[in-house]
């Protein structure tokens, strides 16, 4: 190889070199542009995570906010029913007391003295209306009314004294009672059987 040949390869290699540099320098200007285009991304990707977050915080918010409703509506429920049956364990001890005056209206009934037969059942008939105005309902329970097991308690079975009477009711023992809509005292029944 020549000296010319040499220094013609060296050109060419200097070309080629300036012209790689030349590239390499439009790269980094295109490379100068991208952080700038990636920064605007960033900066629509923090603005699409900011709304992200919001949605989540709104949602959160009305979940906590329906909750809460809930809660309150809840508790005043419970509070009604609360002051419904307030007096419950009051008015259970008292219907002994209702029974005792029944048997004692049975036996004045059956005396002479009307007066004090008078006296007792207005006595009677106040407690009565004083117990039924605070919520109070007798559960109605006669002879020949079917039994209902949710309702009815049944102390004995007997056996019935016609076909008619099989599985119903042939004797009430003692009364039972409503407060409210909860039963507080089930009917005691003889059932025929």
């Amino acid at each position: 190889m020549s000296k010319k040949d040499r220094m013609e390869e060296m050109d060419e290699i200097k070309d080629m070199l300036s012209q790689e540099e030349t590239m390499a320098n439009e790269e980094d200007t295109d490379n100068f542009t991208e952080p700038n285009e990636s920064a605007e991304e960033e900066i629509l990707s923090k603005e699409e995570q900011l709304e992200i977050d919001l949605g989540k915080e709104k949602d959160k918010f009305l979940r906590l906010f329906a909750e809460f409703e809930n809660y309150k509506k809840r508790t005043s429920k419970e509070r009604i029913d609360l002051f419904k049956t307030a007096g419950q364990e009051v008015i259970t001890s008292l219907l002994p007391v209702m029974d005792d005056f029944e048997r004692a209206l049975k036996e004045l009934a059956k005396s002479s003295e009307e007066d004090l037969f008078k006296g007792v059942e207005l006595i009677y008939n106040k407690f009565k209306e004083t117990l039924k105005a605070k919520g109070l309902e007798e559960i109605k329970a006669k002879e020949g009314d079917s039994f209902d097991a949710e309702i009815h308690d049944a102390i004995t079975q007997i056996p019935a004294p016609s076909k008619k009477l099989k599985g119903k009711i042939i004797d009430v023992v003692e009364k039972g009672y409503l407060l409210g809509d909860k039963v507080i005292r089930h009917p005691k029944v003889v059932v025929g059987n």
